[in-house]
């Protein structure tokens, strides 16, 4: 089993600390983009900005309700390597995304959705509900109980994938401890057997390179906090052709074609603008959460996913080296991202002791069942990472 590739280009120069463009605390050592990344002080200008915006209605033209929307499609379009920003739906979750999935395949009795074990369950409570109304087989795949976990559960997922599959769901990365899959062959299997093939790119896109025309997704989604660096209840779904002419969920008026035009309203029409853009969210215009998206993706796409690897990388490399030396285990590094990976503790280690050891020390990381999930970013630095080094050290 081959590992999966890192990156799709050449990075540039490398980064430096972005610390100044953000207002942590400088004895907060936030290690938890995982959970959720903080604002950058851009980003949450542009809200402040836009909150002013609305203060003063006049502020806002109907040219407003398109053109931070389409500047949106495009900014994601060029990060996902997508040619086609119509393709790009505004969302306000990965659920809202995954239900929209959901509500467009077909699935009878004797069919199957393979997802994976403890996948994030805003990509699995769909295909429960799909799948008991249609009484076909959810089909959950685990990873091994030892060893690494990537290149065996890449394979175990390759095995679940059979004539009767009817969606492959999952994620980029696994949520709790980043182990990543081969998405290639995993794509290539569910194209063999006509499954769609949906993943959420939640915790992985926006830091780790991603190109929806090699990977050739029939959908993908992510959210906007994490990763992408924006507001909360914001995300973003690119739908392949397997999508066009489907159902939205909600039945929007900015969705149909002609939308542009206030005063032809009321001349309704059935057909949906071009694209994706018939599945976004209902009032998808927010006039304060899509410009701080855009604002958070201007920073990632001048940052690289390339350049924010190598900048992890080179962050992280003494705290893996002393995490095997006392024990902790680490998936294979062609099997992981640099962004975001599980600490598995050694045996005898108290984990709960561990994190009440570094929340006194001001360090953030998550816990995700036998593991300490960290996730850096280009706001962390040495002083950070040493932090958490030294109770590691000590543990």
């Amino acid at each position: 089993m081959t590992s999966p590739p890192m990156t799709t280009e050449t990075a540039s120069a490398a980064l430096s600390c972005q610390r100044a463009q953000f207002r942590l605390p400088r004895d907060v050592h936030w290690l938890n983009c995982a959970y959720l990344s903080p604002l950058a002080r851009s980003v949450e200008e542009t809200g402040v900005h836009a909150i002013g915006r609305k203060a003063v209605p006049t502020e806002i033209g109907p040219e407003d309700f398109f053109r931070d929307s389409t500047r949106l499609r495009q900014r994601f379009a060029r990060l996902i390597h997508a040619p086609d920003a119509e393709r790009v739906a505004i969302l306000p979750s990965v659920s809202y995304g995954v239900a929209t999935c959901a509500r467009n395949v077909d699935l009878g009795s004797g069919r199957n959705v393979v997802v994976m074990h403890e996948q994030f369950p805003g990509n699995v409570y769909s295909w429960r509900s799909l799948c008991q109304r249609h009484g076909a087989e959810l089909r959950v795949v685990r990873p091994a109980a030892t060893g690494p976990r990537g290149p065996e559960w890449t394979a175990r997922s390759l095995d679940a994938i059979d004539a009767n599959t009817a969606v492959v769901a999952m994620g980029t990365v696994h949520w709790t401890d980043g182990t990543r899959f081969d998405l290639d062959a995993i794509g290539a299997r569910a194209r063999d057997v006509g499954a769609a093939f949906i993943l959420d790119g939640t915790q992985s896109i926006g830091a780790l390179p991603f190109d929806v025309e090699r990977i050739r997704p029939d959908a993908v989604i992510a959210a906007g906090y994490k990763w992408l660096m924006g507001p909360y209840s914001t995300g973003l779904a690119w739908y392949g052709p397997r999508f066009d002419g489907g159902q939205p969920l909600e039945e929007t008026w900015i969705a149909r074609k002609g939308s542009e035009n206030f005063s032809g309203l009321v001349d309704y029409v059935d057909d949906y603008a071009p694209g994706a853009v018939r599945y976004d969210v209902g009032e998808r215009s927010n006039f304060i959460l899509v410009p701080m998206l855009s604002a958070a993706l201007d920073l990632v796409l001048e940052w690289t996913p390339e350049r924010i690897q190598d900048y992890c990388a080179s962050l992280t490399r003494e705290l893996l080296a002393v995490a095997e030396e006392r024990g902790w285990a680490v998936e294979d590094r062609a099997w992981r991202g640099e962004h975001l990976f599980g600490l598995r503790a050694p045996a005898g280690v108290d984990l709960d002791g561990v994190t009440s050891t570094l929340s006194r020390a001001g360090v953030y990381v998550s816990r995700r069942g036998s593991a300490l999930r960290i996730s850096p970013h280009v706001y962390n630095d040495a002083e950070d990472v040493a932090a958490l080094t030294q109770v590691l050290r000590e543990s």
